[in-house]
């Protein structure tokens, strides 16, 4: 079973690593795999290199269980990285009887009805959302239809066939983000603590993130 964790990581930090640590146990991936995206269709290009953002997952991820890679397939791939492509190529290296998993956060979820294809992901990967403890979110319509015929609430169910359903998953909710971080190193402010100290020491030696 593959977990499959998509982001631009600019720069990774522990609420990428903290969640998709739950996910891995909560479902017993036999790998998950953080997929740094080339060229995001919906949100403005990253601060760092693919290069340099591929450096900070390495040394982020450098303690990690067997099992916890980095793909780096839509860093090879020209054009905007859109999931149902990364899905798909995955599928065609797996084959289709492996069960694949897209993690998802609740944001990323609520605005999938506006990604490339997007009915198609279910197709070739189940979908894991995780959201905060005791809140149940409203979603868009469309969502609502999309999902409602192949949320499933036993994680084991998704072990049992390779694509198709939806999970929610309640995760730690670690109030960080990139953003964050990086409005942190531009203000020469510390961000301690908000990612492993590998990733600040690159951040560092990068020149990253400044005005």
């Amino acid at each position: 079973m593959i977990g499959v964790y998509g982001g631009t990581f600019d720069p990774v930090h522990y609420g990428h690593l903290r969640t998709s640590l739950e996910v891995r146990e909560a479902l017993d991936l036999d790998e998950l795999r953080f997929v740094p995206c080339q060229i995001p269709p919906h949100r403005r290009a990253p601060g760092a290199t693919p290069e340099q953002r591929v450096a900070m997952l390495r040394v982020a991820l450098a303690n990690a269980p067997s099992g916890v890679c980095i793909d780096t397939r839509e860093l090879e791939r020209a054009g905007p990285s859109y999931m149902v492509d990364t899905l798909s190529s995955i599928r065609d290296d797996i084959g289709s009887t492996t069960s694949l998993t897209l993690i998802l956060g609740a944001d990323a979820f609520h605005d999938l009805h506006r990604w490339h294809r997007w009915q198609s992901l279910t197709e070739l990967a189940h979908i894991v959302v995780m959201q905060r403890p005791g809140i149940e979110p409203i979603w868009p319509p469309e969502l609502e239809d999309f999902f409602a015929h192949c949320r499933y609430p036993q994680p084991e169910e998704i072990k049992r066939q390779p694509a198709g359903l939806i999970h929610f998953m309640a995760v730690s909710q670690l109030d960080i983000s990139a953003s964050h971080i990086r409005q942190l190193v531009a203000q020469q402010k510390s961000a301690q603590h908000l990612t492993p100290e590998p990733v600040l020491g690159l951040i560092e030696q990068f020149h990253l993130y400044r005005p």
